[in-house]
């Protein structure tokens, strides 16, 4: 695409990145309208509208249409994933929660593998006069559209609408749920505006911010990143390009699962952020290909298992009242890093002529994402949280 349609490094990670531009812009509501209204028909309409969009980007002729459809991609997508993060606070309790999104978080990694090994193929496909890469884009609509429809005739909002539960179980989850907001719920409800601005708020958006500048970063310069090595084709490259989300997969699974197992929190999400850096480091140290592909899947094992500790620490802190509107406020600031990551990456390669400076943000962004989580204000509020199942 960037050959065909002569984009600099610096316009394409500008492209890139202005997806979360757009993306910012529905977070707080994204969350609250599946708190208040229905996650399920929420959901449906992203992902239809999402699927529209993104076929669409197989059009493009111009940087000025990229970087419009990218943004239009980001506003469609953007009340997803705190939605689902909502959602997931209506199914689990909060000692099952690291696992669950762990589960749920999951998928990025296998579409990042599925979508190369698929992309491998397509990039073959030169029909109507369109090359492989523009059927590429325009095929990847097609699956979130048939979700989407599912989902509005499949998907239970909450556990008492689950046909598949029996009654005795409906009322168990529902019960359980219920005694854990009780617990956390405040005699009065904190001002809304007045619990967004909270340091502790703050402090968590930063490092989520940090770590997403690197995690996004990844995933959309590695193919370019693995150009370096110009025996690889570019069916070769694609292949290659899923072995760092495969690899990130059991790692993921594994640390959401050890920190619901141990109750810890932190310290789990702060180990996967160095394990990110360390791996970057790697990528750019070694010179032989597999040493290579091995750190960028080691930076990819310490992005994703980030995640899952992280999000169940936060679901533990929140109070109710204000939790759905602090998902998004937090997933809004945070994705701002989906954007910077991106687009420094580009610059800093344009302006050095090589990978190194920009893969070296990388390494600084997602070493002080640990640090940040390891402040002494979440240290603090923590503690309060000691005696119950979340450290």
């Amino acid at each position: 695409m960037t050959r065909d349609l002569r984009f600099s490094n610096e316009v394409f990670g500008f492209g890139a990145g202005v997806f979360f531009l757009g993306y910012c812009l529905l977070q707080v509501p994204g969350a609250m309208l599946a708190q208040s209204w229905s996650a399920r028909k929420w959901l449906a309409c992203i992902m239809v509208v999402w699927g529209l969009l993104a076929s669409l980007t197989g059009f493009i002729q111009t940087a000025w249409h990229f970087n419009l459809i990218r943004f239009l991609l980001g506003v469609a997508e953007g009340g997803f994933f705190p939605a689902v993060i909502v959602y997931l606070t209506h199914w689990f309790r909060q000692q099952d929660r690291g696992k669950a999104i762990a589960a749920f978080m999951a998928a990025i990694p296998v579409a990042n593998a599925v979508g190369a090994t698929v992309a491998a193929l397509l990039l073959h496909l030169h029909w109507l006069g369109l090359p492989g890469w523009r059927w590429l884009l325009i095929l990847e609509g097609i699956p979130p559209i048939l979700c989407g429809v599912l989902t509005l005739f499949y998907l239970p909002d909450r556990p008492r609408h689950a046909q598949w539960l029996t009654q005795d179980e409906r009322d168990w989850i529902t019960e359980e749920l219920r005694r854990e907001a009780l617990e956390k719920e405040p005699a009065q409800h904190p001002k809304l505006i007045g619990s967004l601005r909270q340091p502790l708020v703050l402090v968590v958006a930063l490092s989520y911010l940090l770590m997403n500048m690197s995690g996004y970063a990844l995933t959309l310069w590695l193919p370019k990143f693995l150009q370096q090595f110009k025996s690889w084709s570019h069916v070769e490259l694609s292949l290659v390009a899923a072995i760092p989300p495969l690899c990130a997969i059991p790692a993921m699974l594994l640390n959401g699962w050890h920190s619901d197992r141990t109750g810890e929190r932190r310290w789990h999400v702060a180990f996967a952020s160095l394990v990110c850096a360390a791996g970057f480091v790697v990528s750019q140290t070694a010179s032989a290909a597999p040493l290579v592909v091995a750190g960028f899947a080691l930076a990819a094992m310490g992005n994703l298992a980030y995640y899952a500790p992280f999000w169940a620490l936060l679901t533990r802190m929140m109070k109710p009242a204000t939790a759905a509107a602090s998902f998004g406020f937090i997933n809004l600031i945070a994705n701002f890093g989906g954007f910077l990551g991106p687009y420094l990456v580009g610059w800093l390669t344009d302006r050095t002529g090589s990978h190194l400076a920009g893969v070296m943000l990388l390494v600084t962004t997602a070493a002080l994402s640990g640090v940040v989580i390891l402040s002494p204000g979440i240290r603090r509020s923590v503690a309060i949280l000691r005696p119950k199942d979340n450290r």
